[in-house]
C-alpha cells in the first residue's frame, strides 16, 4: 500500500513544526522558534475541531504540537505572562484548548507562583461537558485541583467540582476530598503561625516605642527645666536700666550733637549711668558659679 500524504495545508504545518522543534532544541533560538509555531496555527486556520486529512496525524494535533513548542519558547525567553493570551489567539475560548496544552499552563503558571491566572480558564475547561468525555479530564482536575484551587485557598470551590463530578469514580472523590482537607489543615495552621508572628512582631514594636516615648519625656522635662532656670535667670537681669541706657545712647547718637558743649554735662551723666548698668548686668551676683 502507498504511504498517506499531508493535506497541503497540514504539510505545510507539519514542516513549521518541525523547523521550530529544531530551532528550540538544537539552535535554542527560542524567538524564531515562535515565529514558525505562529506562522503553523495561522496556515491551519481557526479550526478547532479534529482533522478529517488522511495524514498520520489530524491538524489539530499539528495544531496543538505547535503550541506545546510555542509555549517552552516563550517560556524559556521569561515571557510566561503572554503564554496564556498567545494561546487564546488561536483556540479563541478556554473550552477548546486541548489537554495538553491546559496542562503546560497550569503547570507553568503554578511553577512562577501565578497560579490564579489559570483558575477562570481551569473552571471553564472542567465544566464544559464535552472536556467531560475526554481520557484526559479526571488528571487535568486532578491538577488543576493541586496547583491553582488549593495553592489559593479555594477549598469550597474544590469540594463543589469534585462533589459535582459525575465521572471520576467514588473512590477518587474520597481521596480528592481527602486532600482537599489535609491542605485546608495546613492552610490553617499556615495562618495561625503568621497571626502569632505578627502579634509577636507588634508587642516588639509597643516595646520600642514605649521606651523612646520615655526618653523622649524624660528628655523634655530636662529641656523645659533648663528653659525655666535660663529664663529665671534673665528675669533678675536688669532690664529696664539697659533699655533706658540704650534709648539715652540712641538719644545721643542720633538726635545730639557730640561737638556741642551744652551736650557734655548729659554725655557724662549717660556715660555714668551707661557703667551703672553694664556694672549690675555683670556682678558676680549674676554670674555662673565656677566649679573645680
Amino acid at each position: 500500500s502507498e504511504p498517506l500524504a499531508w493535506p497541503p495545508v497540514s504539510a505545510q504545518a507539519a514542516s513549521l513544526l518541525e523547523e521550530a522543534a529544531d530551532l528550540l532544541v538544537l539552535h535554542r533560538d527560542f524567538a524564531a522558534a515562535v515565529e514558525r509555531c505562529e506562522a503553523g496555527c495561522d496556515s491551519l486556520g481557526p479550526g478547532t475541531g479534529p482533522g478529517t486529512g488522511p495524514g498520520p496525524e489530524s491538524s489539530a494535533e499539528v495544531k496543538c504540537s505547535l503550541c506545546v513548542v510555542g509555549i517552552q519558547a516563550l517560556a524559556e525567553m521569561n515571557r510566561w505572562r503572554e503564554v496564556l493570551s498567545w494561546v487564546l489567539q488561536y483556540y479563541h475560548v478556554p473550552e477548546h484548548l486541548p489537554p495538553k496544552v491546559l496542562e503546560l499552563c497550569i503547570l507553568l503558571y503554578s511553577k512562577v507562583r501565578e497560579p490564579q491566572v489559570m483558575l477562570e480558564v481551569g473552571s471553564s475547561w472542567l465544566r464544559d461537558q464535552t472536556n467531560k468525555s475526554l481520557p484526559e479530564y479526571g488528571s487535568l482536575l486532578e491538577l488543576y485541583l493541586l496547583h491553582v484551587l488549593l495553592p489559593l485557598g479555594r477549598f469550597e470551590g474544590a469540594e463543589e467540582l469534585v462533589r459535582g463530578c459525575g465521572v471520576i469514580d467514588s473512590e477518587r472523590q474520597l481521596a480528592f476530598l481527602g486532600a482537599i482537607c489535609e491542605s485546608r489543615c495546613q492552610w490553617t495552621q499556615r495562618e495561625e503561625m503568621l497571626l502569632a508572628a505578627e502579634e509577636q512582631q507588634d508587642a516588639a514594636t509597643e516595646t520600642v516605642l514605649g521606651a523612646l516615648s520615655q526618653k523622649l519625656l524624660t528628655l523634655l522635662t530636662l529641656l523645659r527645666r533648663a528653659l525655666r532656670s535660663v529664663s529665671s535667670h534673665f528675669y533678675l537681669l536688669p532690664y529696664k536700666k539697659m533699655l533706658l541706657a540704650t534709648f539715652l545712647l540712641y538719644l545721643v547718637v542720633v538726635r545730639l550733637d557730640p561737638a556741642s558743649p551744652t551736650s557734655l554735662p548729659f554725655i557724662y551723666k549717660l556715660v555714668q549711668l551707661f557703667r551703672q548698668a553694664w556694672a549690675a548686668v555683670f556682678s558676680p551676683i549674676h554670674r555662673p558659679p565656677i566649679q573645680d
